[in-house]
């Protein structure tokens, strides 16, 4: 038998601080009862929510998912080359993130401007009232979500970090994956499940 040195693991560790990790839960119960008051209401009238679900725009739900999705890697990227100190990638990344989520926002805006001009808005009946209410709570999220990932452009030039930088830089990634999960379960409830 030979003995054979094996180099000690890295302790694993949950990203970001522990604030932030409270924050985020926070965010997803908001969220849930949100989703749970839907789903209630979708159960007390579901022709009328099976109907108005129909008048989305399925290619547009899906692209956005995919936008999301594209940035949610490039994120994951942006991480990974701060950590393995190439300043330069972690700018490209973090631009491209930044990049698919506004192209998020111009196409749920275009989806808003469509459903209103085709007398589908808030007030139309209750699945446009929750539909409304829903996404632009999260289009608030991905607003912010652009900020967390200004700040870390801002940070993602530097070749060295200090535990509490990257702690906040890893939280705004966090948090930027938050807003994407919240978007996969908005595509499903609100555009796939009849």
């Amino acid at each position: 038998m030979t003995d054979t040195a094996v180099a000690p693991r890295e302790a694993r560790r949950v990203p970001g601080e522990s604030g932030t990790w409270v924050f985020l839960f926070g965010d997803m119960l908001v969220f849930g009862a949100f989703f749970v008051t839907f789903l209630v209401e979708r159960a007390r009238d579901p022709e009328v929510f099976d109907t108005a679900r129909s008048t989305l725009h399925l290619g547009v739900g899906v692209l956005n998912t995919l936008v999301l999705l594209t940035s949610s890697l490039c994120v994951v990227l942006t991480l990974n080359a701060l950590r393995s100190g190439r300043p330069g990638l972690a700018t490209r990344a973090v631009l491209t993130a930044m990049v698919c989520g506004i192209g998020f926002i111009a196409l749920k805006v275009f989806e808003y401007v469509s459903l209103v001009a085709a007398g589908h808005g808030p007030g139309a009946n209750d699945f446009y009232l929750y539909y409304f209410i829903l996404t632009g709570l999260h289009l608030f999220h991905v607003c912010l979500g652009l900020g967390a990932l200004s700040f870390v452009l801002s940070q993602s030039r530097r070749t060295e970090m200090s535990t509490t930088r990257t702690a906040l830089v890893e939280g705004a990634a966090c948090f930027w994956h938050l807003v994407d999960l919240l978007w996969i379960f908005l595509f499903a409830l609100l555009y796939l499940v009849s």
